[in-house]
């Protein structure tokens, strides 16, 4: 890395936060508190706290003095740089979820970052999301370029398995997989809806459960939550038929709350808990629902995709038409709405999502084998989101735009991709360090204290 001194870095760390965040950390000062503080903790928490940072590195907004020659690539093209992605790929980012066909998947999950942009960005961000992890792990470089091959390879042969095939619904099942990503899936089918109600409301002494009252939550007043009951009434419109539920007692409203205490891209951004009736009367049946405002896309701050932000209503709309895109089988309750004009996106708050634990994955045959599948998954939610889905802004095949794109050309888009990964991952550990002396200082939007 050339070009740039420590103090210019520094800068462009500020300026880049500042112009994402600046709204929400005038909003909720104390939450953005916090959340700097998980972003402080180590390299991959910065990381995964700051697209923002990568998209204006990748882009090139961020100077060319930050290693454009080294972000920069031509492996996409007029087709491929415009596909649905994922937007925050990282390697925590995928764990398990019961779909509307009742099985249980392993797949990409978080899907708020969501928007249109070059394949190439989704897998540049996992392998350097791969790279500071194999760092923390104290594994060798080369040992890391191996996983970031793996997958790469993966990814690729799972693209050439939609182009010559015409079965498009590929996933990661429990009789397909095996290891950690077995194990989550395993963890999953143990998980019990009445745990979950046991651990959020309480029967009481009335008709009906209601939530538990505890610092994470906050009890509205009148006003507000007639707001809230009307955004729920018109996102009940926004289920597709198909996905909708015909028993007379679903969806009838028992409580709202206000929620906090969401992950690291979450801070500043206003949320609710919804409990409604499930598919009988039975007080086990009822189910939990999230209406979180939604965010503003990182990558959506540094392209140009005008006829991509007027084709939404607002940023909750985008989140649910690209998480359908990506994902196929979402959850049921998957749906939107708007309070005083922001978007919100509403879901189940699931007791069958499980995250994949990389704490017990060390050694690098182990990762291997994890990094394959999901690479795998990389390719089925970018090859899903074309014209075959429900959304009309891609309407072409991806599988074949990528195979297209890449040509000739795939040892070196692999070599290229792992050469970023460690460089970015090098990247990425030397602004944390300066992010968490500006932040000490005061300098970056609240203070620390």
């Amino acid at each position: 890395m050339t070009g740039m001194d420590d103090q210019d870095r520094t800068g462009t760390i500020i300026e880049v936060l500042d112009a994402a965040f600046a709204d929400l950390m005038e909003a909720d000062p104390v939450g953005f508190r916090g959340k700097y503080r998980k972003m402080a903790a180590d390299p991959h928490a910065f990381y995964r706290g700051t697209a923002c940072l990568f998209y204006a590195d990748v882009t090139g907004s961020a100077g060319g003095s930050a290693g454009a020659q080294v972000w920069t690539e031509d492996f996409a093209d007029e087709r491929s740089s415009r596909i649905w992605i994922h937007g925050d790929l990282h390697v925590e980012n995928f764990g398990t979820y019961l779909n509307s066909d009742g099985r249980f998947v392993f797949d990409v999950n978080d899907f708020d970052e969501a928007y249109l942009g070059r394949f190439t960005w989704d897998l540049q961000r996992f392998a350097a999301s791969l790279g500071l992890v194999g760092w923390q792990k104290a594994l060798p470089e080369q040992d890391v370029r191996d996983l970031v091959t793996r997958y790469l390879h993966a990814y690729l042969d799972q693209v050439d398995e939609y182009v010559e095939s015409d079965e498009d619904d590929y996933a990661l099942y429990l009789h397909n997989t095996t290891g950690p990503v077995h194990e989550a899936l395993l963890e999953a089918r143990e998980q019990r809806r009445t745990d979950l109600l046991a651990q959020n409301t309480t029967r009481g002494d009335g008709e009906h459960r209601r939530f538990r009252d505890d610092p994470s939550v906050r009890r509205l007043d009148d006003e507000e939550r007639a707001r809230v009951e009307q955004a729920y009434r018109d996102y009940l419109e926004t289920i597709p038929d198909q996905r909708r539920s015909s028993r007379a007692v679903f969806y009838d409203l028992h409580d709202v709350v206000g929620k906090s205490g969401f992950g690291i891209g979450s801070a500043g951004l206003p949320a609710y808990n919804l409990l409604i009736e499930g598919h009988s009367q039975a007080l086990d049946n009822d189910v939990v629902l999230s209406m979180k405002q939604a965010n503003v896309p990182a990558l959506s701050r540094f392209a140009d995709n005008t006829d991509v932000d007027s084709y939404f209503d607002h940023e909750g709309h985008r989140t649910v038409v690209s998480q359908r895109a990506l994902q196929v089988h979402t959850d049921p309750l998957l749906g939107h709405a708007a309070i005083d004009g922001v978007g919100y996106v509403v879901a189940e708050v699931s007791p069958y999502e499980v995250d994949l634990d990389w704490s017990g994955i060390t050694e690098p045959d182990d990762m291997a084998a994890v990094v394959e599948l999901l690479g795998r998954a990389t390719a089925k939610i970018h090859c899903a989101s074309d014209e075959d889905s429900e959304q009309d802004l891609v309407d072409f095949q991806v599988e074949e735009a990528v195979v297209a794109s890449v040509g000739e050309r795939r040892d070196e888009l692999v070599a290229w991709i792992s050469d970023f990964a460690i460089a970015y991952a090098d990247r990425a550990r030397a602004d944390h360090a300066l992010f968490v002396e500006a932040f000490r200082e005061g300098r970056i939007g609240v203070s620390s204290t």
